[in-house]
């Protein structure tokens, strides 16, 4: 099946998506990985306030290249989602949505995205270019410090994506296409 929907509905459409749909997805998206999931933690750990609201969230495991002039962004393809494997979990039980990245995921992972109804979508990798043609806005919100690893927000208008690992225990990974 394709669909097209924001970041707002993916909850709505969250248990009719299968593993190996393809989903054009709009609106607001943060990008996290492995620092700044770190510093997340820190923060949870100590009370202090994290840079985004993580319940409704959704997260973009990249790292964009500089941005050059007249674009919204630099190349933006996806990293290797198993590296924040470890957060993930708890990150979906304090209501993370959605998180896009590439590669297969724990089973931890997944018995957590199956108990709060999320979703985890693949982008392409190797295309950080192209996918950088469906973000129309990018902002640092966090940890400036950690450069192309800084917590930022974006704006997907139509960002192709497959579904990964869907609610309802279909797994792209182990089912194959």
């Amino acid at each position: 099946m394709e669909y097209k929907f924001s970041t707002n509905e993916i909850k709505n459409y969250a248990d009719k998506l299968k593993a190996g749909d393809r989903v054009l997805l709009s609106g607001t998206v943060y990008t996290s990985r492995d620092a700044a999931h770190k510093r997340i933690f820190e923060a949870l750990e100590k009370g202090e306030d994290i840079p985004y609201n993580i319940n409704g969230a959704s997260i973009y495991y990249a790292g964009p290249t500089p941005t050059p002039k007249g674009l919204a962004i630099g190349s933006c393809g996806p990293t290797t989602s198993s590296r924040m494997d470890p957060y993930a979990p708890k990150m979906l039980d304090m209501g993370l949505y959605a998180m896009i990245g590439k590669g297969p995921r724990s089973a931890q992972v997944v018995e957590a995205i199956q108990r709060n109804g999320a979703v985890y979508f693949c982008a392409v990798g190797g295309a950080g270019a192209l996918a950088a043609k469906c973000i129309t806005y990018c902002e640092v919100i966090a940890y400036e410090d950690l450069g192309c690893e800084s917590v930022k927000r974006l704006t997907f208008k139509e960002f192709p994506l497959i579904v990964a690992i869907d609610c309802n225990g279909g797994n792209l990974f182990n089912s194959g296409r």
